[in-house]
Formats: C-alpha cells, sequence, structure tokens
C-alpha cells in the first residue's frame, strides 16, 4: 500500500472536508470552463463542488481508498462525478479530452524527472486552447514539513513547450492544521 492510499484511511492534512478557496474563486470569476479533470482528486471535495455547478467532471487519484471515499460522499450528495483510481502520468490511456484540468497538491509530489512526463500527460488530454490550474505549495512556505515546496521558475520549466502561462500568482494552500493556509502558487496555463 503507498503512502497516499495509507493517508486516506484516516484524515489526511489536506482532506479539509470542503472545496479548496481558491478553486471557488476560480468557479465564481468564469475561469472554470466545459468538461473538467480533477488530477489527483482526492476525496473529491473540489470536483463535487464543480458538479454541483453543473460542470461535468472527472476525478481521478492513484489512492484507491481516496477514490472510494470521494464516490461515497458522491452518491450521499446525489451529484455525479466520473470517478476513477488512475495514474495521472498517463491521462493519453484515458482517451478522453478536457476544457480544464484542475489540481490542487499534484504537481508538487513529482520528482524532476517525473514533472515532463506529467506535463505531456495532461497536454493528452487538454483540448487545444484548454486551461491547466495548479496550486502547490510554494517555495516560501517556512519549514520542511509537508510536501516538497515549488519555486516559479520550475513551473516554468515544466511547461516551456507547447503551454503559454497566463498568470503565476501567490495563493493559500488549506489544510486542517488552523486557519491560516500554507503559502502556495496558483497557476493558470493554456495549453497551445
Amino acid at each position: 500500500m503507498n503512502f497516499f492510499d495509507l493517508s486516506y484511511k484516516g484524515i489526511p492534512p489536506w482532506d479539509i472536508g470542503h472545496p479548496q478557496k481558491e478553486i471557488i474563486r476560480l468557479a465564481e470569476e468564469g475561469e472554470i470552463s466545459g468538461r473538467v479533470l480533477d488530477a489527483g482528486c482526492g476525496t473529491g471535495e473540489n470536483a463535487l463542488y464543480l458538479a454541483g455547478l453543473g460542470f461535468e467532471v472527472w476525478g481521478i487519484d492513484a489512492a484507491p481508498s481516496a477514490i472510494k471515499k470521494a464516490k461515497e460522499k458522491a452518491k450521499k450528495r446525489s451529484l455525479t462525478v466520473n470517478y476513477l483510481v488512475f495514474n495521472a502520468l498517463k491521462l493519453h490511456l484515458l482517451q478522453n479530452k478536457f476544457d480544464t484540468i484542475i489540481d490542487c497538491g499534484l504537481f508538487h509530489v513529482f520528482s524532476d524527472e517525473e514533472r515532463p512526463i506529467f506535463a505531456a500527460s495532461l497536454s493528452s488530454a487538454l483540448y487545444p486552447g484548454g486551461k491547466y490550474f495548479m496550486l502547490c505549495f510554494s517555495e516560501h512556505e517556512p519549514g520542511s514539513y509537508g510536501p516538497r515546496r515549488v519555486t516559479q521558475a520550475e513551473i516554468r520549466a515544466a511547461f516551456s513547450k507547447g503551454w503559454k502561462f497566463n498568470y503565476i500568482r501567490e495563493a493559500e494552500f488549506e489544510t486542517i492544521f488552523g486557519p491560516h493556509g500554507v503559502k502556495a502558487w496558483l497557476s493558470s496555463i493554456t495549453r497551445l
């Protein structure tokens, strides 16, 4: 059993029981459109929120225990989300395309070697002109607890070919540790 699947046997620090406020803001500002894929959806709060707004949403996660919880939430809330246990590095195998892909806390778990594979995987599942929104830990977050920190330069390097940056801005990643979030980057990147 991998670390993430084991984490979902309990409540991991990132499983806050509601959608991330950055996803809510993106939806309220009309930035999310069309068919949506939540890559690394965890127990599904962001996907469920978007499904509740009327979007067709798919949610994938490599942790079977997370997907099990997400499906239970969807049933309890009478919402439809296509949840799958799936490897985000192999999105071409979905044989499906999306207008928007969201990622809250997935990119920062990948190694340097996996990042270009992930970018290519995203490209295979996103229509040209589609947008990828990424929320990841920033290097400005003090300490070493939690996932690896990511710099803007690392984000730009991973998406340097075949992508256009709309923005990378300071944001907060909510956790269960209290009212103050973790310093993060929110990126909006368009597939060319």
